[in-house]
């Protein structure tokens, strides 16, 4: 085992945050040329905050930080479903093509939910 393995890179959530970065930027920059500056800004920094806040709770030491930084990623994550849900009523894209988003979307949710979790019973475990 590399030292990735132990790392914020070495979690699947952050692996799979990372692919889902790369698909909404992607997403942004085909966004209208009058969303340059409105919903592109707002897309890019949702997706960049989503895996910035699982790499910083993976760093943090106690597990309440590290729960709160996952909850912060779970608010972006929201945050980038919105972002869907405003391309699809300006009907900036096909509604299959964005609710393939969406569902990559719900399942990163449910495994952060899941990470949360088991953050929550490893605290209850040492505390004992």
């Amino acid at each position: 085992m590399g030292q990735k393995d132990f790392d914020f890179e070495g979690l699947e959530i952050y692996q799979r945050a990372r692919s889902l970065r790369k698909m909404f930027y992607d997403l942004a920059r085909r966004l209208p040329v009058e969303e340059k500056y409105l919903l592109r800004p707002q897309i890019f920094d949702a997706a960049r905050s989503l895996t910035n806040n699982i790499a910083e709770g993976r760093g943090r030491f106690y597990y309440q930080s590290q729960v709160r930084f996952m909850r912060d990623a779970l608010g972006s994550l929201n945050e980038l479903i919105d972002d869907l849900n405003i391309c699809l009523d300006e009907k900036f894209f096909d509604e299959d093509y964005l609710n393939g988003f969406k569902e990559e979307c719900y399942e990163l949710r449910a495994k952060l939910k899941a990470y949360v979790s088991y953050l929550r019973k490893s605290q209850r475990g040492n505390q004992k």
